[in-house]
């Protein structure tokens, strides 16, 4: 065994080596490391457009969040001022509506004041006459003296 022979012929060995590496082996490895660099870029570039729209996503909820707040203060402004306007018109109603009660009851109460004295002028007369007989001893008739009773209970 020659040491030259040896070398030359591992030297070639390793050269059809290289080659069938560099020929065969090499390119798919090659194309598979592109590959997943490619796709890792395009995952970190999804990711940060994604990072970007939930930014943007965030911001408009924000927005939204605080326009819905706005909306809903003033409705609740406009619920209060609508129910102090309901309440000022049912105070006014019941006003109102207590002072037509008042005004009736007023011209209940006349009504039965002056039942009251008619009656008792018919009482009076009646007494009167009454009295009249009793003092007189004679019966006053009450049809003929009619005038001068109403004239009598008209002054009392």
């Amino acid at each position: 065994m020659n040491i030259n022979m040896t070398l030359i012929g591992q030297t070639i060995a390793f050269a059809i080596f290289v080659w069938f590496c560099l020929k065969y082996v090499w390119p798919p490895i090659s194309n598979a490391l592109h590959e997943r660099q490619k796709k890792i870029a395009d995952g970190l570039d999804a990711a940060s457009r994604a990072t970007r729209d939930l930014e943007l996503a965030q911001e408009r909820a924000n927005e939204t969040l605080r326009e819905s707040k706005e909306q809903a203060s003033l409705i609740l402004e406009q619920a209060h001022k609508r129910s102090a306007q309901m309440i000022e018109e049912a105070r006014d109603q019941a006003r109102v509506e207590g002072e037509r009660l008042v005004a009736g009851a007023r011209t209940e109460i006349e009504q039965e004041i002056h039942r009251a004295k008619d009656e008792l002028r018919a009482q009076v007369s009646t007494l009167a006459v009454a009295g009249a007989e009793r003092v007189l001893e004679a019966s006053v008739d009450e049809k003929a003296h009619r005038k001068l009773l109403d004239k009598l209970a008209a002054e009392l």
